[in-house]
């Protein structure tokens, strides 16, 4: 990561998605996305010393389903009135490793994210730009996401664990 500019990049909300699966029913799998998104990245010398520092906006969920998204931005799951936002604020980046405090209805709770640079290029209008992905699994229960019912064959309709995907891309500081 020593082609990064030292300094703060800002992430592009229009290249980036914050999404998740959860199995739903137990027989198929339930997918979405925040769509308002906005965060940073500092950047030490060399490309070292990497902080990611990102907000999601629980209102912005789109699951494709919009009376799921109605319920999932209710006080049942997100309760996007009393808790607007979901934060990451990383902690340490190790190699393939992104570690840091992710914050959902005010519970915070150490994550631990698959994490990669997938590298840094100039844009056809001469923005340079740099690349991240990363995935990792949650307990929805311990961020008070607890929310569920009962099947008639048994089981619950939905999930505990989480994956979360995220690919984000961030430009660089404007006076590079």
């Amino acid at each position: 990561m020593n082609d990064l500019t030292p300094g703060t990049w800002t992430l592009d909300p229009a290249h980036t998605s914050a999404s998740f699966t959860v199995r739903h029913a137990g027989i198929s799998k339930a997918r979405g996305q925040f769509t308002d998104v906005e965060g940073s990245l500092e950047v030490g010398d060399g490309g070292q010393n990497l902080a990611f520092n990102t907000t999601l906006k629980t209102a912005s969920i789109n699951t494709s389903q919009e009376d799921r998204d109605n319920h999932l931005r209710s006080g049942d799951f997100f309760d996007v009135e009393n808790f607007p936002e979901i934060t990451f604020t990383s902690t340490k980046v190790e190699g393939d490793t992104l570690v840091g405090d992710l914050t959902i209805r005010d519970i915070t709770k150490p994550v631990t994210l698959d994490f990669a640079y997938e590298g840094a290029a100039t844009d056809p209008f001469g923005i340079y730009r740099a690349g991240f992905t990363g995935e990792t699994k949650i307990s929805r229960k311990e961020f008070g996401l607890t929310w569920n019912a009962a099947l008639e064959a048994g089981g619950v309709l939905v999930a505990d664990e989480v994956k979360i995907s995220v690919e984000a891309e961030f430009t660089a500081p404007t006076a590079a």
